[in-house]
């Protein structure tokens, strides 16, 4: 059986190790489109803060891992599918047959069409490569503004603001993370990073960036091809929609992401805002299968199919594909939205539908003092939802009446009077 992988992070990087722990005789090829060691995004803020080195953002470490699985590991760039003649096209002019393909392509950052983002000195933080541009300017004392303070934007604030960098952060929503925090824990947040040295600008848009000598050429469309990061550049002029101008000597884009699907445009391969897989991580296409954040696979909060870009789903998802490339009926059984949040030191938390539903009922504490928070939503006698800001010691009970769907009987009464019971609701209602 030869198989084909796209994409060398966690989906794909654990898709491998199962096809070969799964089918010890098969091809398996493994394609990346950055000239690097299969490594893990969420890692590169750590590097940022100097707690590990590159080989720490590598997904195996150990010297000759794929080697010694037999697993062919390149770079090369994906262009087209050919679901018909089972081939894949490549950047160099290449095609590869295949009998099983992963798609497992991910995300790119997005470039918002503002005038001067092609410039020095603006760069996005999502590779390798951009990782070693920042830590050259992002040094102590240097003026940094970030854009965006959404879930990845609020990782990369911790990182910079480690560095002993000058940092403020615009972010255009009302609040920070304003997906996964509603607003009385989003401004909470804000407060806890004002507290902490970084001015943080909310309701606010970047309207244009200048330096050296004047705006840059080309606007959006520059940006949009632009590869690798010029080299040099100056203090930069950032102008704001109220009217302010911020002198920046490093500006970072975190504006959200995007799936890497383009290249499926001709493909036949049904795609919504990512690739429509079944429960087996199945496409429309015959032994096609699709994971990680380009894959739109079961939520098990809606019933419906969402994307949901983390690595925890990204390693599920290629586990599940790899069991029924190789004829290993696998169902996966869906995700939960959640995210985790550790900004300077105030851990964050949200799950399911945290910002509630139609006819549903919530309860919340605040104490807005000591940066605490929780609020719990509920629709019938179930809990579907939860934000929790500066609790850590029930986030996996929080997941597990969430995510079970338990009928919480008298219970829910008992959580609407009291939401810090959930561990008492937790062990009634589960272990019964």
């Amino acid at each position: 059986m030869n198989y084909l992988i796209l994409g060398a992070g966690p989906a794909g990087v654990v898709a491998a190790e199962t096809l070969r722990n799964t089918d010890p005789d098969g091809a398996i090829t493994l394609v990346g489109a950055e000239n690097e060691p299969p490594y893990s995004r969420m890692a590169i803020p750590y590097l940022l803060t100097g707690r590990i080195d590159e080989r720490g953002t590598h997904l195996r470490k150990e010297p000759g891992w794929y080697k010694d699985r037999r697993i062919d590991v390149t770079s090369r760039r994906a262009t087209a599918v050919h679901p018909g003649s089972k081939t894949v096209a490549f950047a160099d002019g290449t095609s590869v047959p295949y009998d099983r393909l992963l798609i497992a392509t991910g995300a790119r950052p997005l470039r918002p069409a503002i005038p001067g983002l092609d410039l020095p000195g603006v760069h996005t933080c999502w590779t390798l490569d951009d990782a070693r541009y920042i830590m050259d300017k992002a040094r102590p004392g240097a003026r940094v503004v970030l854009m965006g303070a959404g879930f990845i934007g609020s990782i990369v604030l911790e990182a910079l603001a480690e560095r002993g960098v000058t940092l403020t952060v615009v972010e255009m929503g009302d609040r920070m993370v304003p997906r996964m925090m509603n607003p009385t824990a989003g401004g909470m947040i804000k407060n806890w990073c004002r507290s902490k040295g970084v001015e943080v600008l909310t309701s606010t848009r970047i309207l244009g960036i200048e330096g050296n000598g004047g705006q840059a050429k080309g606007g959006f469309l520059a940006s949009l091809f632009r590869s690798k990061p010029a080299n040099g550049g100056g203090a930069l002029t950032v102008t704001l929609d109220n009217g302010h101008k911020l002198e920046a000597d490093l500006v970072v884009i975190s504006a959200g992401v995007r799936p890497n699907i383009e290249f499926l445009a001709d493909s036949g391969i049904v795609m919504d805002v990512g690739i429509q897989v079944d429960e087996h991580m199945r496409t429309s296409a015959p032994d096609v299968y699709a994971a990680g954040d380009v894959a739109q696979g079961k939520d098990v909060s809606t019933g419906h199919n969402n994307i949901h870009a983390i690595q925890p789903t990204a390693t599920e998802h290629g586990r599940v594909s790899a069991l029924n490339m190789a004829g290993r009926p696998a169902a996966y059984k869906g995700s939960l939205q959640m995210n985790v949040l550790d900004t300077l030191g105030l851990i964050s938390s949200s799950f399911g539908l945290w910002m509630g539903v139609e006819g549903g009922e919530a309860a919340e504490v605040i104490d807005t003092d000591n940066y605490k928070y929780l609020r719990l939503e509920f629709a019938d006698d179930r809990m579907v939802g939860a934000t929790a800001i500066g609790l850590t010691q029930h986030v996996g009970v929080l997941r597990g009446l969430i995510q079970t769907g338990v009928q919480l009987g008298p219970w829910k009464q008992r959580l609407m009077a009291d939401p810090h019971r959930i561990m008492e609701a937790y062990l009634a209602r589960t272990q019964a």
